[in-house]
């Protein structure tokens, strides 16, 4: 195994020795966005008996939210697929690519829904003067040279985007992931805007009563198109289906859960993992001894020793198998990539 060591700790230098990289897992591909669409397209539902689909809670919670037009509250451990969820629906039903809005302590609504950047506008107008003063006073002429419209240093956030790019029987699918990691007033900041559907931009709506102000193209987050927002405010045309992740790390307030319908996934059965392994890495029949070995111990740290481990570490261990490293021949490598995801377990 040892000539599968690309970094060896002996102070020789091997300029090439990163000739032997393989590609890279699947899901650790960043460039490529056709992994993002195999990752909807190879979605293993959670709970679901293949034999009994029209039974499955995933199913009919998601499509309860698309009739209701209502956000959906995913819950459950890390590595339970449920950001992986967006995906799969984003994929089956051709819904163009996911916006992704990733919660940290420090978001907010503002940076969901748009950002002004005053501080370029103002840059560009005093660059723009200097040219103007700069070509009156050597060639005496006064026209006039303008500045580019506000809409041009606005950009809408995911959220922004999501409610204003939505169209009828083409929503945008939005996933706002890990809320509960939010600011503690950003769940009932989102409430008027999964109430109402619309949201204003007052850099627009303060602008004079003129025909030219009526109507400004702003950029969404994903695009170099301008969408013209009418008057300031912008208000979305269909529902986008809008999923949040929690790890439940915390508690939401009532009135935040009363407008989401809520789905808490368990972690996948052993059936299931094998499906996922099979699905994300195709193991050969020459590594299914070690894949099978790799899974009872996985198990056996989930349920047995009721440690907080994600399918994603087993999917870590098994890409490491296919590249000739068995972590079941190696205690430390196997305890790293096994190791707890709880201090408390």
């Amino acid at each position: 195994m040892n000539n599968k060591r690309i970094f060896r700790g002996d102070n020789h230098k091997r300029p090439d020795g990163l000739k032997i990289l393989p590609e890279p897992p699947p899901w650790r591909e960043f460039i490529n966005k056709q992994v993002r669409e195999e990752r909807g397209k190879k979605y293993q539902l959670t709970d679901n008996d293949d034999n009994d689909r029209d039974n499955d809670r995933e199913i009919e919670v998601v499509n309860a939210a698309f009739y209701l037009r209502r956000p959906l509250l995913i819950t459950g451990k890390p590595g339970t697929g449920k950001s992986s969820l967006a995906y799969a629906v984003a994929y089956e039903l051709d819904l163009g690519e996911v916006l992704v809005w990733p919660i940290t302590s420090k978001s907010t609504l503002q940076q969901g829904l748009y950002q002004y950047d005053a501080l370029a506008r103002l840059q560009d107008a005093s660059l723009l003067k200097s040219q103007r003063e700069a070509n009156t006073s050597k060639q005496g002429d006064n026209s006039k040279i303008e500045i580019p419209d506000i809409g041009t240093y606005i950009r809408l956030g995911p959220l922004g985007t999501a409610f204003l790019t939505s169209k009828h029987q083409k929503p945008r699918v939005l996933l706002i992931d890990e809320i509960d990691k939010s600011d503690i007033d950003l769940p009932n900041d989102l409430l008027n805007l999964f109430e109402e559907g619309e949201f204003e931009i007052p850099e627009l709506s303060r602008l004079p009563e003129k025909a030219e102000y009526q109507t400004v193209g702003v950029f969404p987050c994903d695009s170099k198109t301008r969408i013209n927002v009418e008057r300031g405010r912008v208000r979305c045309e269909a529902f986008p289906l809008v999923i949040m992740t929690s790890n439940a790390e915390r508690d939401f307030p009532p009135a935040f859960l009363r407008r989401c319908l809520r789905l808490h996934l368990e972690p996948p059965t052993e059936e299931k993992l094998r499906d996922i392994v099979r699905e994300r890495l195709s193991p050969g029949s020459e590594h299914q001894q070690q894949v099978d070995a790799l899974l009872k111990e996985f198990l056996n740290q989930r349920d047995t020793k009721k440690k907080e481990i994600a399918t994603d570490q087993l999917l870590n261990a098994v890409y490491l198998v296919m590249q000739n490293i068995n972590p079941m021949d190696k205690e430390l490598l196997r305890q790293t990539l096994f190791q707890t995801l709880s201090e408390s377990s």
